[in-house]
């Protein structure tokens, strides 16, 4: 096996790793009490079985059989520029997301730190958004204010890290790094919901997450809240899936590792729903107010509410450095194969080596993430973030799920590639998912988040930030692609003439 290659065990658990992140912790509880509680599982398990698995298997399939960066595979999908773009989108707003990612990851190192005598007192909501982020005024966004120095020194140590694993390639850094952060963040995480679970008041919590409105589920918003939780906690379409799946042994089973992957990620959100709602109604029982008083999610649900909660628990501070180094963990793993994603893509591109392409594609994102360091951090997080995942994401994936289905001519020797190498069968079933059921949601989640913008500005913030940060942001990705796109590829990298059975992997 080539050192560039991850073992099948690596791999999943370096796909589960991308998979389980922040949004698994603060966005699934919520989302799924805010829609319909228990009933909301029916839209989220059919969504899983027609978008998420679907999906997985299909990026599994053409990464191994096109074995290359996302840029790469679409290059060869369509044996020249007509669908490179696809690729070149999947790595900017990856690359765009790895800016303020590892905010978020240093202040839950900080919070390691805080947890240690509890330095957020009483009022842990006004410690979050004044000591730590000294959060300014949303009306002025661009006056960033000062440079926080506890943060800038956490978001160093996040850089550190991530910087040593990607060094060390793939499989003495990435595969390894897996083997030792996910187990172990599973067992952390485990541990902390068994307290939580076991906390006075949890069961008002579970009560509320669990108890179904069964009339939600025919509202359409609830169905397309369940395909968005699914698409964007399996980092479906973010060239994630096509890099790690490159990394395979050329003859590697792939269709139950997709669906090792779906599931256990989607175990991991359930897991969380229950860790988080024990530890809501025990503060709704602390405060004597309902669950929909205490319930939140993002930021505000890590660092505010948990702080809040964590201070009432017995042994306050051990629980308080489990829960964030969880977080932690979970927030690194995803950072990884974010920044892998543009690391395979500039590598291949310009025939790079590895370490280079791992300083230059660091150095940017690095520099990149300082501005979230100041008094506007969580403003300008907050609004690329929206168009990031609401905006830019969907309309790569609906790119992704049309070329694959219909346009590139490709799809029979994509769906025989992956049934060859599969324990599993994807047929006709696999087929409409990917052809009509995830197109149609995808569509439909766009033209409806379009229309949600036009009608008015997104969190209320005035239109020179919605114009610059979000707008902006999504012409920096669309102009961005089509300039990388007709750039030429190295000479020594086969783009029309690749033959996956006879073709030497490509060197990383």
């Amino acid at each position: 096996m080539s050192s560039n290659n991850f073992s099948r065990t690596g791999f999943i658990l370096a796909a589960i790793g991308s998979a389980v992140g922040l949004g698994n912790i603060w966005r699934f509880p919520y989302v799924a009490y805010d829609n319909g509680g228990g009933a909301f599982f029916l839209p989220y398990l059919i969504a899983l079985l027609t978008t998420g698995l679907a999906i997985l298997a299909l990026e599994f399939s053409i990464g191994t059989k096109y074995r290359g960066s996302a840029p790469l595979t679409y290059a060869r999908i369509g044996k020249g520029k007509k669908f490179e773009f696809i690729g070149w989108l999947s790595v900017l707003l990856t690359l765009g997301i790895t800016t303020y990612y590892p905010i978020i990851i240093a202040w839950a190192i900080l919070y390691m730190l805080y947890s240690l005598n509890l330095s957020w007192g009483s009022e842990a909501g006004d410690f979050f958004y004044t000591d730590v982020l000294h959060l300014g005024d949303a009306a002025n966004i661009f006056n960033l204010g000062d440079f926080i120095p506890q943060v800038l020194a956490a978001l160093a140590v996040v850089w550190l890290i991530v910087g040593i694993v990607l060094l060390a390639g793939v499989k003495k850094g990435i595969e390894r790094a897996s083997k030792i952060m996910i187990p172990l963040l599973l067992v952390l995480f485990i541990i902390f919901v068994i307290r939580a679970v076991t906390l006075e008041g949890a069961s008002v919590g579970l009560n509320a997450f669990f108890t179904p409105s069964w009339d939600e589920i025919f509202k359409p918003s609830v169905w397309i809240a369940a395909y968005g939780q699914i698409f964007f906690s399996l980092s479906l379409c973010m060239g994630i899936m096509i890099t790690y799946s490159s990394y395979l042994p050329r003859h590697a089973e792939i269709g139950s590792s997709a669906l090792i992957t779906g599931f256990a990620n989607s175990s991991v959100e359930l897991l969380a729903g229950f860790g988080v709602f024990g530890a809501l109604g025990f503060m709704a029982t602390m405060k004597g107010v309902s669950i929909a008083d205490v319930a939140t999610s993002g930021p505000g649900l890590i660092f505010a509410v948990f702080p809040e909660i964590i201070s009432q628990m017995p042994f306050a501070q051990f629980f308080g450095v489990l829960f964030f180094l969880c977080i932690v963990l979970a927030g690194i793993t995803s950072l990884i194969s974010l920044m892998e994603v543009a690391v395979l893509a500039f590598s291949d591109k310009f025939k790079l080596k590895r370490r280079t392409a791992t300083w230059c594609v660091m150095s940017f994102s690095l520099i990149l993430s300082i501005p979230y360091a100041t008094g506007s951090g969580l403003y300008i997080l907050d609004i690329v973030d929206y168009f990031v995942n609401n905006i830019v994401l969907i309309f790569a994936a609906i790119l992704t799920v049309l070329v694959n289905g219909y346009i590139s001519k490709t799809f029979k020797d994509t769906q025989t590639h992956l049934n060859t190498y599969s324990n599993v069968s994807f047929g006709l079933w696999w087929s409409i998912c990917i052809k009509v059921i995830t197109p149609f949601i995808l569509i439909l989640t766009f033209v409806l988040n379009i229309g949600d913008n036009l009608a008015e500005n997104y969190g209320g913030y005035a239109d020179l930030f919605i114009y610059t940060l979000g707008w902006g942001t999504v012409a920096f990705y669309v102009i961005g692609s089509i300039i990388l796109t007709n750039l030429p590829w190295h000479k020594s990298i086969k783009v029309k003439d690749y033959n996956f059975e006879t073709d030497p992997e490509e060197a990383v």
